[in-house]
């Protein structure tokens, strides 16, 4: 698609596709990242498959093996990241097998990953997702013992965390990390405050006692707390003339759509009575309407468990720096690597060239790696692929949609 980037120098293989700056490789993660040398990754960001009762076409492992089936991969992570990287998991948890309480293989996961694979959980994040249908069916809806979950954990672990960092004059954060990169809008409140100056300062019940100064300070915004808001199907509402019931229920939810009554889809609307989320408050963000619109306009399958734009945007920015990058010294190239070892849709490599990062992806399903390609091409160019008889588009436009 554009010149080789140097990123994909790190690589002994070809990739099946390379942008501006990145590239993406189909086969095993696991043997892909045997081809990196150690240290040179900057930031991983990824969403492995969970290990869901119901089996997806992108294939996920069960719960009684999943943990060692991840390990396999966590140890070759660890190995490839940089001393000032960071390793983000979005994961979601499930039922067990024919019964209403929760697994705990993610939790069991993240003892493994700090105590057998030597990370450190730097903190831990959750994507708040309003638009998950209940499920297991059998415990949400039709019982009435459980309520909706609607949230995913987010860990971000590093491989060696330093206490002094960013502390001591000179020293620079370990792992690598600024909130100040991620700032949010003051709310309505805050601005009043700042432009009023009047706050109850003073002794609280807690001990804590607020100086009349503490909040008069106006910065460039207000630091995020740790849930991150938003939904994949973002998008779905402003558009929905244009795509099937069925194509809905895909991008919302966790469940088998056969296995869906009409009363799930209303209760998720918010009709018939909705069940209660396992998180008070909401907010929905976050969009892959170019990927989905192209894959649906050429006859695609779209991959059906994307994670929102949200994630990688905020980790992205918040675990490495922004461009220019005339004072980065840190890493194994002129600018951050930022690596997806289950890319998908590659929604992660989408958004690190957007941010000015270099970007490694790794998918083994080799429909999904043809149709990520549209995250980086227009329509005219995507129709150009599909009309040019050397292109590997071709024999994939069979596998969409009819």
């Amino acid at each position: 698609m554009t010149d080789d980037p140097m990123v994909l120098d790190l690589m002994d293989s070809e990739p099946a596709y390379s942008s501006e700056s990145g590239g993406l490789y189909q086969g095993d993660s696991r043997e892909s990242l045997k081809q990196l040398p150690d240290g040179c990754i900057d930031l991983v960001v990824t969403s492995p498959p969970f290990a869901l009762q119901h089996k997806k076409e992108y294939g996920n492992e069960d719960q009684e093996g999943y943990n060692d089936w991840f390990m396999e991969f966590a140890e070759e992570v660890y190995r490839v990241l940089a001393p000032h990287g960071s390793f983000v998991i979005e994961i979601g948890g499930a039922f067990e097998k024919g019964w209403p309480k929760r697994s705990i293989y993610q939790f069991q996961l993240l003892t493994r990953l700090v105590e057998e694979g030597d990370f450190d959980l730097a903190q831990d994040f959750y994507w708040y997702n309003p638009a998950k249908l209940p499920n297991p069916i059998e415990w949400v809806n039709v019982r009435k013992i459980r309520v909706t979950d609607a949230v995913t954990h987010i860990w971000w672990l590093s491989k060696e965390v330093n206490k002094d960092s960013a502390v001591k004059d000179g020293e620079r954060p370990q792992p690598e990390a600024s909130n100040q990169r991620v700032l949010q809008e003051y709310s309505e409140s805050h601005k009043n405050l700042l432009e009023t100056g009047e706050y109850n300062d003073g002794k609280r019940g807690s001990g804590w006692d607020i100086d009349p100064e503490s909040f008069a300070n106006k910065n460039e915004g207000s630091i995020p707390d740790n849930l991150i808001e938003g939904h994949s199907a973002r998008g779905v509402l402003d558009r929905w003339d244009e795509i099937s019931a069925l194509e809905f229920l895909e991008l919302i939810s966790d469940e088998d759509p056969e296995d869906l009554s009409a009363g799930d889809l209303l209760r998720t609307l918010g009709m018939g009575g909705p069940d209660p989320d396992n998180l008070i408050e909401a907010s929905n963000t976050a969009s892959n309407t170019h990927y989905l619109r192209m894959c649906r306009e050429f006859g695609f399958d779209h991959h059906p468990a994307r994670f929102p734009r949200q994630i990688p945007e905020f980790f992205i920015s918040f675990l490495t720096p922004d461009p220019p990058y005339d004072d980065w010294d840190r890493g194994t190239l002129d600018r951050p690597i930022v690596l997806d070892i289950f890319a998908g849709s590659n929604l992660t490599g989408r958004v690190a060239e957007s941010k000015g990062r270099y970007w490694l992806g790794f998918e083994q399903e080799e429909q999904y790696v043809q149709t990520s390609q549209f995250r980086f091409m227009d329509e005219d160019e995507i129709r150009d692929s599909l009309n040019d008889e050397t292109s590997d588009f071709g024999e994939f436009a069979e596998v969409g949609n009819d």
